[in-house]
């Protein structure tokens, strides 16, 4: 039977809290969920990937063996703490009914809830059918290289496909229950290089100026409407993020001018065909220019289907609000579940995440705690 540890979301989170797992360490915060999941009965499995004496830590466990398949995903690494807390960012302390700490939103939180209303359910139903799994990573807040795409990776090896996974990342804005999403942005980073020729700027017929062509792509750029959006997403976006020619002097014609951009993308788009038209516009102004491009994650969508309606009812069950589905937002390792199977992403108020002094209330950890058990129940046919 789970112990009365795992089946209280505060504890665990405390736990979680104190280990200082700031990307790329770990510092005991997968063993924390470690101890509560083999509390309950299931086989854990430790999965370090990457180069070196430190590889990043990961972590699969599973219970059951059984139809249906539900998996729960998630990250304890955080984001440095920065300066001028109220409180220990590495402490849990609680005040007023808050609990403070780097990682309470994003998303040990979300974590301790999941691993609690597991603990919960298993523990009213010790004979479950189905079966039920944590893919949790150490590397979602750094480059995420070497966490939960390898370990998918890893599961599609040994035919270990769940048939849906519920990735409790901080999606609600304001309250619990604003929003499910079902599906992100792609995001492409673009870095356009122009070279022309040094010169001084009273002699321009003798020196060729890479700021005026760079300046005709961007407005080009600029300018052209990607899309109009659908129904699940809005217009994709192109934003310039830096124009540099690292040019001190003013009576210089520079050799080289810079810009960097960034596109996030709907599923009208893909970062192949985007990155066809980028190097088409730049083309078209200057042969000679280079463009680098890295593509973070594809943009996908989940098809509303009976496991986001389990999760809805179960949200509205316990908050009275029917969460709205949205696909806004960053990036999110839900990119990489969706090549493998259906993801929805629900979990606490992000409000402060990120931020100094992050928190939540002690009450939105009960209520979460609360939804995952009822969708659980809801999956497997209990209610």
């Amino acid at each position: 039977m789970p112990s009365s540890f795992s089946t209280d979301p505060l504890v665990l989170l405390q736990s979680l809290l104190q280990c200082r797992s700031v990307t790329p360490a770990d510092d005991g915060a997968l063993s924390v969920a470690a101890d509560a999941l083999k509390g309950m009965g299931f086989e854990v499995t430790y999965l370090p990937f990457g180069p070196g004496e430190s590889p990043t830590p990961n972590l699969y466990a599973r219970l059951g063996r059984g139809a249906p398949f539900l998996c729960f995903a998630g990250h304890t690494d955080v984001v440095p703490p920065g300066d001028g807390w109220q409180y220990d960012p590495f402490a849990g302390q609680v005040q007023d009914g808050m609990v403070y700490g780097r990682g309470t939103a994003d998303m040990k939180g979300g974590v301790a809830c999941a691993v609690a209303a597991v603990a919960r359910y298993v523990q009213e139903n010790p004979s479950f059918p189905g079966s039920i799994a944590f893919l949790l990573t150490g590397d979602e807040e750094g480059p995420a290289q070497f966490g939960t795409r390898p370990v998918l990776e890893w599961m599609e090896e040994r035919g270990e496909q769940p048939d849906f996974c519920l990735l409790g990342e901080p999606t609600n804005p304001q309250q619990l229950g604003d929003v499910i999403k079902i599906g992100r942005r792609g995001s492409l980073n673009a870095v356009i290089t122009v070279t022309g020729v040094q010169g001084h700027v009273a002699y321009p017929h003798l020196a060729h100026n890479p700021i005026h062509p760079l300046v005709a792509i961007l407005q080009d750029l600029v300018k052209h409407q990607l899309d109009s959006g659908n129904e699940w997403f809005a217009p994709s976006s192109l934003q310039i993020t830096s124009i540099d020619v690292g040019n001190t002097a003013t009576n210089v014609i520079p050799a080289q001018a810079q810009a960097k951009l960034n596109i996030r993308f709907n599923d009208q788009h893909s970062g192949k065909t985007l990155t066809e038209w980028l190097r088409s516009v730049v083309g078209h102004h200057a042969s000679e220019a280079t463009v680098g491009v890295s593509v973070s994650g594809e943009a996908f969508l989940t098809e509303p289907g009976e496991a986001v309606a389990q999760l809805s009812h179960a949200i509205e069950s316990v908050t009275g609000r029917r969460p709205a589905l949205d696909t806004g937002g960053g990036t999110s390792d839900a990119r990489f579940i969706a090549h493998y199977m259906p993801v929805a992403e629900f979990g606490l108020v992000g409000a402060t995440m990120h931020k100094r002094d992050e928190h939540v209330s002690i009450a939105s950890l009960e209520e979460l705690t609360r939804i995952y058990q009822a969708f659980i129940n809801n999956f497997f046919g209990n209610n």
